[in-house]
């Protein structure tokens, strides 16, 4: 280990506060140093490689450093590095604003940027309830989510969030949703009940809610078809496409948050084409500059938008905005990004990826300690238990996912687990022979901790 890493190790340590980390933990390690990157892989300070089984977060995809993407960056910076969208038009932002409006679901019509997920979300939590405001709807002031719901961390998004270790500590300061079961259950993920069927009552139970408080509904709030931070749960197919045909019935407007399931992640561009959705409200962020730059857009329909129209003395403006909306150096990336899906045809080539993926997790499927595998797309989630034949779980305090994604790393592979679930998230653009390893690593590694 060189002195610089040391130093940089130690200033880390004393300086900077990790998120989503224990740092008394945090603090007992030494920490990995990223310095650089390469095509899907990571590089610390001492030169060590690590395949980027996380994609840096769920955001990149085209891999690091790509070469089209870095001229894009480039070009923009030597013409413009920010200008506000407040009183001004801004070319990139525009020509972003067109391309996204050409690949998302048809109807969605209007862009309206921010800088991250959570406030994706958050802005389209503002905008269903002034939506409502406008056309005389004034008791429509809620929320239907669902349980294992994950949204973001500012308040409400996670308001409408529904994953207990996260976000229970702070219900003293949220606004109050009606919560929806998720649709998928234990006895799904035993055998013992068909998904479509536990989908179907749980469609059921959602008509009941709207039924019942549709009158005080602004939105449903959801993520398609995976509920990402909840543990990777894959809904059942047909399951999106019950609940927008129940908000249409009910006069209710549905929001997906394809914040992590967005460009390309499940196959298709947009997890909600998969079943012909169209949404009213749609948060994007994270792949939209493939990992490059903070970027968010929340897109919307002519009639949602049209019902902020109207004279300037009757307030009915949206009253919500960023310093950074629209940044130049971010839509010049995303543009970039767009044109190499493009070039690379990178949804026809993620087929073979993907069917691989799904092979290959239920070859772990059969390991004496994983309880489930779930996958959709170039997403996998594997849930490990102490004992299979009772879905007896791994207590918390034991990391045992934690064990699992330090094994890996020893081997050149970084993960991060959610609890007891290791999640397979890596960048579209890995290749097949770095999936193969990335699969390897993972098998390996849960074989070493649970086994001995």
């Amino acid at each position: 280990m060189s002195d610089r890493t040391k130093q940089l190790q130690d200033l880390d340590r004393r300086y900077v506060w990790h998120p989503f980390t224990q740092m008394s933990d945090w603090e007992a390690e030494p920490p990995i140093v990223i310095e650089r990157g390469e095509g899907s892989w990571l590089i610390d300070t001492d030169g060590n490689r690590y395949l980027d089984g996380v994609a840096s977060m769920w955001t990149n995809v085209h891999g690091h450093c790509r070469k089209e993407l870095n001229e894009a960056l480039q070009a923009q910076v030597d013409k413009l590095e920010h200008s506000t969208l407040l009183g001004l038009a801004g070319e990139q932002s525009i020509l972003l604003a067109e391309q996204l409006v050409a690949i998302t679901p048809e109807g969605m019509d209007k862009v309206f940027y921010s800088d991250n997920g959570s406030t994706a979300v958050e802005v389209g939590l503002k905008m269903a309830f002034q939506y409502q405001q406008h056309r005389g709807a004034v008791n429509r002031k809620k929320f239907i989510t669902f349980r294992h719901a994950y949204h973001g961390d500012t308040l409400g998004a996670v308001s409408v969030g529904g994953i207990d270790a996260y976000h229970e500590i702070f219900r003293p300061l949220l606004f109050t949703t009606i919560q929806a079961p998720a649709p998928y259950c234990y006895r799904c993920e035993m055998g013992e009940n068909d998904p479509a069927t536990c989908g179907m009552s749980c469609l059921k139970e959602l008509g009941r809610l709207m039924a019942e408080h549709g009158h005080e509904v602004a939105g449903v709030v959801m993520e398609p078809l995976v509920q990402g931070a909840g543990g990777m749960i894959v809904h059942p197919a047909g399951f999106l496409k019950g609940v927008r045909d129940l908000c249409n019935i009910h006069g209710i407007l549905l929001i997906l948050d394809e914040v992590a399931t967005g460009f390309g992640r499940t196959g298709s561009m947009f997890a909600c084409q998969r079943e012909g959705v169209t949404p009213d409200i749609m948060a994007l962020s994270k792949g939209i500059t493939a990992g490059y730059l903070p970027l968010a857009a929340t897109m919307t329909t002519r009639a949602v938008y049209d019902a902020f129209l109207g004279q300037y003395r009757e307030l009915k403006s949206f009253f919500h905005g960023h310093t950074f909306t629209g940044n130049p150096l971010a839509c010049a990336v995303a543009l970039a990004s767009l044109e190499l899906f493009k070039k690379d045809n990178l949804l026809v080539n993620l087929a073979a990826k993907i069917a691989y993926l799904e092979e290959r997790l239920v070859g772990m499927s059969q390991l004496s300690h994983v309880g489930n595998v779930r996958s959709c797309g170039m997403v996998g989630g594997i849930e490990l238990v102490r004992e299979r034949s009772t879905r007896e779980a791994y207590p918390w305090e034991e990391k045992v996912g934690v064990q699992v994604c330090q094994e890996a790393r020893r081997h050149g592979l970084f993960l991060r687990p959610l609890g007891n679930i290791i999640v397979i998230f890596p960048p579209l653009a890995i290749t097949p022979d770095e999936l193969t390893f990335l699969c390897d690593v993972v098998e390996a590694a849960i074989r070493t901790v649970t086994e001995g």
